[in-house]
């Protein structure tokens, strides 16, 4: 396992979440180095919202703190770990992090498996990663329906999984319901489980990511938020001025 490897990368928690204080290129290094020994574990990609969450239910808190390692999606959560001394601390998103593995994978050989979205999302991507990274396997792909699945359903879709041998599962089931799916198969699932929320969706061209000047002057969430006002605004509004309040009051104890 990559136990040593994961003691260099520092942790600050942040509302609860033991958030890993690193950057992509720390990332993309330890997994090239220890992915394929990480089967069975997953990582999860937070942010304020996640965080917010975490702090108001233990249990998914636990599920966070449980992963291989909770990555800074949010640009939030890399400014608290930098402030606090972790200089080299940097966004790692999900929709970034599966591009750049998808990047790897002609000199890796890796195999990837995606679980999530609609079919039609799925098809539309299959056709686009096949067209700008043809050298990257795509094992499998499964779209699940919205209701919970049946356990001869889970017991099936697992095994399929695993025969497909992937190296990475793609996690798109949006949070919290993606890190819930991902810590009830830990151990049980092959490849390493990485929750990447509306990766799909970006990869399929049905959103888009936001202009890059956007992202670094923290407002990918404005963006997102006027391309889905009625499904996001009570999560963006209300969660981030939470996060803001309970971070200034010191809710966030190392």
């Amino acid at each position: 396992m990559a136990e040593n490897e994961r003691e260099k990368i520092p942790k600050y928690r942040i509302l609860g979440v033991d958030i890993a204080a690193t950057n992509m290129e720390q990332v993309l290094r330890l997994l090239a180095k220890e992915g394929r020994k990480l089967s069975g574990e997953y990582i999860c990609v937070s942010n304020v919202h996640t965080t917010v969450m975490s702090y108001d239910n233990p249990q998914y808190c636990a599920i966070q703190n449980n992963a291989f390692l909770a990555l800074p999606d949010g640009k939030p959560l890399s400014i608290l770990c930098r402030k606090k001394g972790f200089c080299e601390a940097g966004r790692v998103t999900g929709p970034d992090l599966m591009l750049e593995l998808l990047k790897m994978s002609a000199a890796e050989g890796y195999r990837h498996y995606f679980y999530g979205g609609s079919q039609e999302t799925l098809d539309k991507m299959q056709k686009r990663l096949q067209a700008e990274f043809p050298q990257a396997i795509i094992a499998g792909m499964y779209s699940p329906p919205f209701r919970q699945l049946t356990r001869e359903e889970n017991r099936r879709i697992t095994e399929e999984i695993n025969c497909a041998k992937p190296d990475f599962v793609w996690v798109g089931l949006g949070a919290p319901k993606q890190e819930i799916w991902m810590a009830e198969h830990k151990g049980k699932t092959a490849g390493l489980m990485i929750g990447v929320g509306a990766a799909f969706d970006y990869f399929a061209g049905n959103i888009k990511r936001a202009p890059a000047w956007m992202q670094k002057c923290c407002l990918e969430w404005l963006y997102r938020l006027l391309q889905e006002p009625g499904r996001l605004w009570k999560r963006y509004f209300v969660t981030n001025l939470k996060f803001l309040w309970l971070v200034s009051r010191g809710k966030h104890p190392q």
